[in-house]
């Protein structure tokens, strides 16, 4: 699994149907030049950060600790605390780490970034068509 190549065809994707809602999109590289994440930055001040490792774990993290206290997260890692979740080790933290439920995203990394955008867009109140209405919780 090329990691690179995953980040490059969700940035494109993100780019086409998300200006609503991103207002810019990087890929972060560690120290050492690699690949560590994609990082999304939303047009009401959060940001979105997307994981991928070539042992097929990853996250769509949606930071907004900031905002109003609240993030969102699916991810894949396998903790024991979370065993008892349907979707395990898929599971969704629902508002803080504390809150999950099973996880019903997608496996392919396109229909990933899709599907955990439209949530974000449903969130804070985006058209789909360039308006952006923050609605907070």
């Amino acid at each position: 699994m090329d990691i690179l190549e995953i980040y490059e065809k969700q940035i494109r994707y993100v780019r086409e149907r998300f200006r609503d809602i991103v207002a810019d999109s990087n890929v972060l590289y560690s120290e050492s030049g690699v690949p560590s994440k994609l990082r999304l930055d939303i047009a009401d001040g959060s940001v979105v950060d997307v994981f991928y490792s070539v042992r097929g774990k990853y996250s769509y993290h949606w930071e907004r600790r900031l905002i109003n206290g609240t993030i969102y997260r699916h991810d894949n890692a396998p903790h024991a605390k979370w065993a008892g979740i349907h979707t395990f080790p898929k599971h969704f933290h629902d508002g803080s780490d504390d809150e999950t439920k099973e996880s019903s995203i997608s496996d392919d990394p396109l229909i990933e970034i899709e599907e955990f955008l439209k949530f974000v867009r449903e969130k804070i109140g985006g058209s789909g068509q360039g308006g952006l209405n923050v609605v907070d919780d």
